[in-house]
C-alpha cells in the first residue's frame, strides 16, 4: 500500500511540472518570425532558420544600475532570441548598484531561480498568506521564487552584486507592484489605491508622480 502511495504522489508531482511550464512543441524548433502578420499564443515559425537564431550575447556585459531603482535587468527571452520560441526556457542577467533593488515584483507565467555572480543580496518573496520568507544569498548561492507569488532582491553589500536568472517559460511575464498601481495608463483612481491603503489621496497623488512617464 505503501509502494502505491508512493507511485501516486510520484505522479501527481510528475503532472504538476509537466503543467508548471509553456505548453510542449509539436516539433524540433519554432524559431520565432517576429515578421508574421499572424497572432497567436507565441510567435509563428519562421522558414529559414540558422545556428544564429539560438544564439545570444546580450547577458556579457553588466547592465546600467544608474537609476531609481539602482538595478538593471537584461533579459534573454523570446522577445530578444528568437530560438526559444516554444521551448519553454529563457534567462536574464540582474546588476544591482550599491543598494540596487529589484523591486518587488512577480511572474505571472514562471517559476524564477537564480545563481548569485557576485555580491551579497537579501532576497525573498511573500506566500499568499502573508508570510515573508527571506535569505541573504551571496556568490555561488542559488534561490528559487514560486510561479506568482511576489518577490524581490536588494544589495546589502558596499559593491555591485549581480545575478543569473532562469525561467519556466519563454515570456515570463513581469508585473512590478509599484509601477503596476501608481504608474498604469489610465491611471488607477486615487480614492482606490487611497481606501486600499489606507492613506489620504494627496499621498497617493504624491506617489503616482514619482512612477509618471518621462
Amino acid at each position: 500500500m505503501a509502494r502505491i502511495h508512493l507511485y501516486v504522489v510520484a505522479a501527481a508531482c510528475a503532472v504538476a511540472l509537466a503543467l508548471a511550464g509553456d505548453p510542449d512543441m509539436l516539433q524540433d524548433v519554432c524559431v520565432a518570425d517576429y515578421a508574421s502578420p499572424v497572432k497567436l499564443n507565441g510567435f509563428p515559425c519562421k522558414a529559414n532558420i540558422s545556428a544564429d537564431d539560438f544564439f545570444f550575447d546580450g547577458l556579457r556585459s553588466p547592465g546600467n544600475t544608474n537609476n531609481p531603482a539602482g538595478s538593471a535587468v537584461t533579459a534573454a527571452n523570446v522577445d530578444k532570441f528568437p530560438g526559444v520560441n516554444t521551448l519553454g526556457v529563457s534567462m536574464a542577467r540582474i546588476d544591482y548598484a550599491p543598494g540596487g533593488q529589484n523591486p518587488p515584483h512577480t511572474h505571472p507565467r514562471a517559476t524564477e531561480i537564480i545563481f548569485v555572480l557576485e555580491g551579497t543580496l537579501e532576497v525573498g518573496f511573500l506566500t499568499t498568506a502573508n508570510r515573508l520568507l527571506s535569505k541573504t544569498v551571496a556568490t555561488g548561492d542559488v534561490f528559487v521564487f514560486p510561479r506568482g507569488l511576489v518577490h524581490f532582491q536588494q544589495n546589502r553589500g558596499h559593491g555591485p552584486a549581480a545575478v543569473v536568472a532562469a525561467f519556466n517559460s519563454q515570456l515570463q511575464g513581469t508585473q512590478a507592484i509599484a509601477m503596476t498601481l501608481f504608474g498604469a495608463t489610465p491611471p488607477v483612481p486615487t480614492d482606490i489605491l487611497a481606501k486600499a491603503f489606507r492613506v489620504g489621496g494627496g499621498e497617493v497623488e504624491h506617489i503616482k508622480a514619482n512612477f509618471a512617464p518621462k
